[in-house]
């Protein structure tokens, strides 16, 4: 089974906002609504869930990881992955991220690869609207933060 772990920010400007990832290339260039993620990526073989989520902070925002997580579970999404998530309070501008390149092939089965940033943009969304923008699956992350934080 694959598994990863993640960091979701989160800032109270003045309410509960938290900050979530758009992947980046072609496929998703388009897409809104149930596109964007908390910070995460996969567990390496022997690899620590915490180590992973801070790793892939770092790779994918070029930022050092929050010094204190929570964790707030795991959900399964509808792939089969299971994501373990940790949430963090860090109030960061989204100008300052920036993501590390990944190869894709592109268009699929072309044999062809293009160079893309694995992920094109951040931004915060208020709780309302992340529960729209977020993956379905990982819209439970955003109710336990808000239980987490009330």
């Amino acid at each position: 089974m694959r598994r990863s772990a993640g960091i979701l920010l989160y800032r109270f400007s003045p309410h509960l906002e938290v900050l979530a990832a758009h992947p980046g290339g072609p496929f998703w260039a388009k897409r809104h609504e149930g596109a964007w993620s908390l910070i995460k990526g996969e567990i390496e073989d022997g690899e620590d869930a915490e180590h992973a989520a801070r790793r892939e902070f770092e790779e994918e925002t070029g930022i050092p990881a929050p010094t204190h997580l929570t964790l707030i579970g795991s959900i399964r999404q509808k792939s089969g992955k299971e994501v373990l998530g940790f949430a963090a309070e860090l109030d960061v501008d989204p100008a300052d991220l920036g993501s590390n390149l990944i190869e894709i092939e592109w268009p699929p089965k072309s044999g062809r690869t293009i160079e893309i940033p694995e992920i094109d943009r951040f931004a915060w969304f208020g709780i309302d609207d992340a529960r729209i923008a977020l993956n379905p699956a990982q819209r439970e992350f955003v109710e336990r933060l808000v239980e987490l934080t009330e």
